[in-house]
């Protein structure tokens, strides 16, 4: 079973999409690929679909929208090609005490795959090697093609597990931009940083990205400006100050005067200075 998350929802089974296009078992297909290999308790899923005051009829009808997803699932296990002899669809989605559990088979999931190329990203920059932490944490970020499970209608156990890989992705993008930052590419990054701050107003390491970015390329006005910015808004929004990091960061931009503009040839550059 191939199982993707980081956008809309696609569960698959021998390549057969095996979705459901009804928003509660696909509440239910959600959580349980989301915990592939692993017991969901039944307990979760009634939060899920219902929140804290489930009908009575709760359990009957979960065990209804199980029954549909094995449907599903029967009908692409009838194009089973494997060696190991017939599954059914309940040695796929099993009935474990208590719960369900969605057998993979060691198929694949692209939340997997992230998690796995984002350590080897965050292991690459510990050891200074910033070219492979770049190429590693840029590789798992293109698994995303949206928001986590952006087409499912979230109940509260979803909205939780949305929120955990959503900042999953920022800390990878974070640290992507960060070694991007040590390999000199402060320009190229300007236009992406320009979106995330607007996009997150209130993310002091971003800002702080961008105002180093922006200084670097001889913008220190302008990097001081994106400091204003986000201090009004973690004052409006927040009732808090800048971190100790990110004022010390304003005070050596203040401090020092903008870093030289690199690409301009060394004769215009003595030109320019004898004309100031």
């Amino acid at each position: 079973m191939d199982i993707d998350v980081l956008g809309a929802l696609a569960v698959r089974e021998n390549g057969i999409p095996v979705t459901p296009t009804a928003p509660k078992p696909r509440q239910v297909l959600a959580l349980l690929a989301l915990q592939a290999d692993q017991v969901v308790p039944v307990s979760s899923l009634v939060e899920e679909l219902w929140g804290q005051r489930p009908p009575r009829s709760a359990r009957t009808t979960l065990q209804t929208y199980i029954l549909q997803l094995r449907e599903l699932i029967s009908t692409a296990l009838e194009h089973d090609t494997k060696d190991a002899g017939p599954r059914t669809a309940k040695d796929v989605l099993v009935t474990t005490p208590g719960g369900y559990r969605l057998h993979t088979a060691g198929g694949t999931s692209d939340v997997r795959e992230f998690e796995k190329l984002a350590g080897t990203g965050y292991r690459a920059m510990d050891a200074e090697d910033f070219a492979g932490a770049a190429r590693q944490l840029r590789d798992a970020l293109a698994l995303w093609s949206g928001s986590a499970l952006a087409d499912i209608q979230a109940g509260p156990q979803l909205e939780m597990e949305i929120r955990r890989l959503e900042e999953t992705r920022l800390c990878a993008l974070y640290q992507r931009i960060e070694a991007d930052l040590r390999l000199g590419r402060h320009r190229e990054l300007l236009g992406e940083l320009t979106v995330l701050v607007s996009r997150y107003p209130t993310h002091e390491n971003l800002h702080g990205q961008f105002m180093l970015a922006l200084h670097r390329s001889g913008r220190r006005g302008e990097a001081l400006d994106v400091y204003q910015r986000l201090r009004q808004s973690l004052v409006r929004d927040l009732g808090l100050e800048p971190s100790v990091a990110l004022r010390r960061l304003q005070r050596s931009i203040l401090m020092v005067g903008p870093e030289p503009v690199r690409d301009v040839p060394a004769v215009a550059a003595e030109r320019l200075s004898r004309a100031g």
